[in-house]
């Protein structure tokens, strides 16, 4: 049974692409196959990073490029807020996403050290109502494989995460949480959370 710190630890790393469908346009053509690509790519740069033997603030650059490359980081971080983003200005919108890309990578990739030896492989793809499902396994040393669904759509004008599961787990619920919290703390305020967030992780 994989431990529930490395899954925890996988499920970090994992929720810097994760998105949201609501308020998205229609949709366009996305195939299996395109997912697949998407979804090979995100895997490939993951790996290579993991194999890199850089330093842990190289690894975290490689990691926010990573993000900003495959995920629609103005719609993550809009979901991380919930109905809070409908009360932001644009200008405070752009610096919470600002903010909040720096964070991921920072938080998550720092914990890039766990999956040296490890490997994240791509096994098959399929459709699921208005997205496909590409489904992967996760092979860390000394722990059991485990699986992780990709959910991918084109809903944005191009093939994009917008969540990731592992075992039922939402990772884009599970940040939306996280970023909660840290806003609770700080009583509701959106300035404070973005000022935290620039050193936060």
């Amino acid at each position: 049974m994989t431990s529930s710190v490395s899954r925890r630890y996988f499920i970090g790393v994992s929720a810097a692409f994760a998105g949201v469908l609501a308020g998205r346009g229609p949709a366009f053509a996305l195939s299996d196959q395109s997912a697949r690509t998407l979804i090979d790519r995100v895997v490939s740069d993951i790996n290579k990073v993991i194999a890199s033997g850089r330093s842990q603030s190289a690894m975290i650059s490689d990691f926010e490029k990573i993000f900003a490359r495959y995920a629609d980081v103005n719609i993550i971080a809009q979901s991380t807020l919930g109905a809070d983003s409908r009360r932001l200005s644009p200008a405070q919108m752009r610096a919470f996403v600002d903010a909040f890309r720096g964070y991921i990578a920072r938080k998550y990739g720092k914990r890039f050290n766990e999956f040296v030896g490890g490997k994240i492989e791509v096994e098959g793809v399929r459709e699921v109502k208005s997205w496909h499902e590409v489904a992967s396994t996760v092979y860390l040393r000394g722990e059991s494989p485990f699986q992780v669904l990709f959910l991918v759509s084109d809903r944005s004008g191009k093939d994009l995460f917008f969540d990731m599961v592992i075992e039922g787990v939402s990772l884009r619920l599970s940040e939306r949480t996280e970023i909660g919290s840290m806003l609770d703390r700080r009583k509701g305020n959106v300035d404070a959370l973005i000022q935290d967030l620039r050193s936060a992780g």
